[in-house]
């Protein structure tokens, strides 16, 4: 597999109009065959595992083995592995209720895909170098597991994480243990494009460990990816793509002056300690020191701040030479500070 990028973060929406000084991009060709991977694996013959896995291998020649080994963290199917065997029929019996609700929650998936499609034309104008996957397969993983990841050549997309923010699933008290209300609030059909978005981003510029690095470079690089968004997705709201509620992204506006002097005045930019900059750079239904009324990962909107205030300043960098400008760089010569 050429990486796996998991990804439980921002949803997206369309807004009613373009969005502002997007190209045109409607000339851009791009190729995105469609595959249903669970329907096919649903469909197997459990009777007769390792004969109807070599059928679906045919269908699937890269993604059998991401998702049997990768996915479901299994070993190699064999005649005379009895347990493996075991395991996929138990899988399929107890998720037989999850494909049931995964095909209530997106009845036609013709209207996700051309949005994918569009976002690839925009990818396409902005990193033309960049060689795009081909594919779009659905699958179901388990709860535990793999949502949406890239692989060699394909976008998939872990159904089982789109089912709707009320879907018993979620909100049972197993479920709620797995993902918390402020996580599970997002598990809707309209996370799929920007997940699958932020993939190709993190593919395209794979993101950098942080060790040892101070929180103000590690919130300046999540705000570059931010920005890319901005670019591949115009016409996704703000509120949306941060993964914020609306309310929460309102509050980040209305108070981003008192938040960048809590910053200042607790001398955290610079910080490098662990135990400090996971209150800021970690997901949470809020952000302690700030209230309840904010949200967590809120240095992802400050970063995004710093880096627009940046590229106000260097509109004719590219997107591709963003990604690759040192965060110090950014964070120095933006020159950030609102009112």
């Amino acid at each position: 597999m050429k990486r796996i990028v998991i990804l439980l973060s921002a949803i997206v929406v369309l807004a009613g109009c373009k969005g502002k000084n997007a190209p045109d991009v409607s000339g851009i060709k791009v190729s995105l065959e469609v595959q249903r991977f669970e329907k096919d694996f649903f469909a197997i013959d459990t009777n007769n595992i390792v004969p109807s896995l070599k059928q679906l291998e045919a269908k699937y020649p890269h993604f059998l083995n991401d998702y049997l080994t990768g996915i479901m963290e299994l070993p190699p199917v064999t005649d005379t592995n009895i347990k493996v065997q075991a395991v996929i029929r138990r899988f399929i019996a107890d998720y037989k209720p999850v494909k049931e609700a995964a095909d209530k929650a997106i009845p036609d998936i013709v209207p996700i895909v051309k949005q994918v499609k569009e976002s690839l034309q925009f990818v396409k104008y902005y990193f033309p170098a960049y060689k795009q996957p081909t594919r779009l397969i659905t699958f179901i993983g388990p709860m535990e597991g793999y949502s949406d990841i890239l692989t060699q050549d394909a976008l998939a997309v872990g159904l089982q994480l789109h089912l709707g923010k009320d879907a018993a699933l979620y909100t049972s008290t197993t479920g709620q243990e797995f993902f918390p209300a402020y996580l599970s609030r997002k598990f809707t059909p309209d996370y799929i494009v920007v997940n699958c978005m932020k993939n190709i981003v993190n593919d395209i510029a794979p993101v950098v460990k942080y060790v040892n690095k101070p929180l103000v470079e590690q919130m300046v690089e999540e705000g570059k990816r931010l920005y890319v968004l901005d670019k591949l997705l115009p016409e996704t709201q703000d509120s949306l793509k941060i993964g914020y509620t609306g309310k929460q992204l309102k509050w980040c506006k209305e108070y981003e002056g008192k938040i960048w002097n809590f910053f200042l005045t607790n001398s955290l930019l610079m910080t490098n300690e662990p135990a400090l900059i996971k209150d800021y750079m970690n997901e949470a239904p809020h952000t302690t020191a700030l209230g309840d009324d904010s949200p967590g990962f809120i240095g992802l909107y400050i970063g995004w701040q710093i880096v627009k205030k940046y590229m106000d300043k260097n509109s004719a960098l590219s997107l591709n030479e963003l990604l690759h400008t040192d965060t110090r760089k950014i964070f120095e010569e933006s020159k950030y500070k609102p009112n």
